[in-house]
């Protein structure tokens, strides 16, 4: 099945370079005939993909054929199918899936189901029930004879007389121990003492006066803006985080396939809104989607913009990211060097006024 190619697909197709996506190895009747269908689409010669695959012509034609028999061994044919699939552009997990469904392993022997007999359970079941109910009654006649049991009589009291206490409602003699006063302050809550700054420190790391106004103004605007952060709100696909400077993520669904310079599939996908790529560094290749507004690009984990065409380098992507990210470096470079003068210059004038004063008449 093709991949959905946006609002208005007719418009792309009627376009002479256009290519459909291979089509999924489960639409075809069988293995075979999903492998012959890919192959056809894909232009190529059996001899072709057998110098691509490394596997033989004979049984790349028996698993177009269904003729499993031909092939050697279940572990050889597994990766013959996988190796196929892969070279044809297709999902390689699910072609062996459907080898194994189609062909299945003979050397493993089919289980008998285990359980209780239907028979056995209706034989055992009167008794079965009959001690449960047994079990039920002894309980229930246990605990009344533990309540008839433990009932008594209701007996007169033995208090001669009623105490004065309880019909005054108070002890004599301590009314002042019972005296309810007004509530007392809740206890203080434990304080921290407030962080103790060295005046003067910050400025000479910084080169920035946090008293003053202006300057705290001024290095907010020097800054450079924040941009926003790359945030995986879907499945992330491609290389992993440490070894990637390009993200592209899905605004919303759209196809996004990464074709090779030699025309094989890197990638092919439908992403659902917030689904990431992550373009691998060093691989000349092209980003060819559906529509490039849907798609986001983030260049060292922020936001660069949009896709600018449905066709873009990969590459020129790349270069874009590590050009971001030698500047950085220079920048913090620069800050650095200009923070570590700073606070070198402010030595040298604390020490020359300390030497002013030391020689000054009367300093000594």
């Amino acid at each position: 099945m093709a991949l959905d190619t946006g609002n208005n697909p007719e418009e792309f197709r009627d376009d002479p370079d256009w290519k459909d996506v291979v089509p999924s190895v489960t639409d075809a009747p069988t293995l075979g005939d999903g492998l012959r269908i890919a192959r056809t689409h894909s232009g190529r010669s059996l001899a072709e993909l057998s110098s691509i695959t490394r596997v033989p012509s004979r049984y790349l034609t028996a698993l177009e054929q269904n003729d499993f028999s031909v092939l050697p061994n279940r572990v050889f044919s597994i990766g013959y199918v996988r190796a196929y699939a892969g070279a044809l552009g297709l999902d390689e997990q699910l072609a062996v899936e459907r080898f194994k469904r189609e062909a299945p392993d003979p050397s493993v022997p089919l289980q008998p189901p285990v359980g209780v007999a239907f028979e056995e359970v209706k034989r055992y079941s009167p008794r079965l029930i009959a001690a449960g109910l047994a079990l039920v009654l002894a309980v229930v006649g246990w605990n009344v004879f533990q309540r008839v049991s433990l009932m008594r009589a209701p007996e007169p009291s033995a208090i001669a007389s009623v105490p004065e206490s309880w019909t005054l409602g108070a002890v004599p003699g301590q009314e002042q121990f019972m005296r309810l006063t007004a509530p007392r302050p809740a206890p203080p809550d434990q304080t921290v003492p407030a962080l103790y700054i060295t005046p003067g420190l910050e400025a000479e790391l910084t080169g920035v006066d946090p008293a003053s106004p202006e300057g705290l103004a001024a290095a907010a605007a020097g800054a450079p803006p924040v941009q926003k952060a790359f945030n995986p709100r879907g499945a992330t696909y491609g290389a992993s985080a440490n070894a990637s400077q390009v993200v592209i993520q899905a605004r919303k669904a759209a196809s996004l396939v990464v074709r090779m310079g030699d025309g094989r599939v890197l990638f092919a996908r439908q992403l659902a809104p917030g689904d990431a790529w992550r373009a691998p560094v060093g691989v000349a290749a092209t980003v060819d989607v559906s529509d490039p507004t849907a798609f986001d690009v983030y260049l060292n984990g922020e936001h660069g913009g949009a896709l600018e065409a449905a066709q873009t380098s990969l590459g020129q992507l790349n270069a874009r990211a590590q050009t971001l990210a030698r500047q950085a470096a220079a920048e913090i470079t620069a800050r650095t060097e200009a923070a570590r003068t700073a606070a070198v210059q402010a030595q040298l004038q604390a020490s020359t006024a300390v030497q002013n004063a030391v020689s000054a008449p009367g300093g000594g």
